[in-house]
């Protein structure tokens, strides 16, 4: 994960690490907030952009990760893009079913399809199989089920969703209804306001929690995070 600039636990004090604490702190304090009810949905975290191509999933990685590193929390990285699912590439591993699956077969379980990572408060659940009514799938009865059980089964957990890009398919839109905080990622220099206007107004006010601004270039020339409060 390091090789290809992701954060990992030995990072301890590293740029990537300080600036992932940032982002994460206020999203965790919303999903925690002392008059927030599970209905609310609120540690449920979908991480968004525009269009393709701004890093979406890398920062989807990176947050789980980081929150993952915390003493008192656990985390869940849900692959919601399942046109384009990307997460089990991301981190090395191949898992045949995932959440398509689970909301579409009666007999498969939960502990069935999520799978356990090297850190010991992360776990992935993969998109699973293609299927091309997807967005019906995720605006299902099926999927509001889980959403629920997944917000109110483990009081320390958040669940972080790499979900599709908002101005690139209908599935984006469903979920970003469904969750309770959303973060859209942002390609610094390369995204245009008009297309971030665009995105954010499919996004319901009320949940968006914040920006990250992606691949913003630092003195020395490497890149950066940025975050913006919603």
């Amino acid at each position: 994960m390091r090789e290809r600039g992701m954060l990992t636990p030995e990072d301890g004090r590293s740029q990537i690490a300080e600036e992932m604490r940032a982002i994460k702190r206020p999203l965790i304090k919303k999903a925690f907030s002392v008059d927030v009810s599970a209905e609310n949905h609120h540690n449920l975290i979908m991480v968004t952009s525009s269009v393709p191509g701004e890093g979406k999933s890398y920062s989807s990685i990176n947050l789980a990760v980081s929150i993952a590193m915390e003493l008192d929390r656990t985390a869940l990285l849900v692959d919601a893009d399942v046109a384009k699912p990307s997460i089990a590439q991301y981190l090395g591993f191949r898992a045949k079913k995932g959440l398509v699956d689970y909301l579409m077969e009666e007999r498969i379980s939960l502990s069935d399809i999520m799978i356990k990572t090297d850190l010991p408060k992360l776990s992935i659940l993969p998109a699973g199989r293609q299927y091309h009514y997807s967005t019906e799938l995720l605006a299902s009865e099926n999927m509001l089920t889980l959403l629920d059980e997944l917000s109110r089964r483990y009081h320390d957990r958040i669940i972080i969703f790499d979900s599709p890009p908002i101005l690139a398919t209908s599935e984006a839109e469903v979920l970003a209804n469904q969750v309770g905080q959303v973060v859209v990622v942002v390609e610094a220099v390369k995204t245009s306001q008009h297309v971030l206007q665009e995105a954010m107004a499919k996004i319901p006010n009320a949940n968006i929690s914040g920006l990250i601004l992606n691949k913003s270039r630092v003195k020395g020339g490497g890149s950066s995070y940025g975050y913006g409060y919603g």
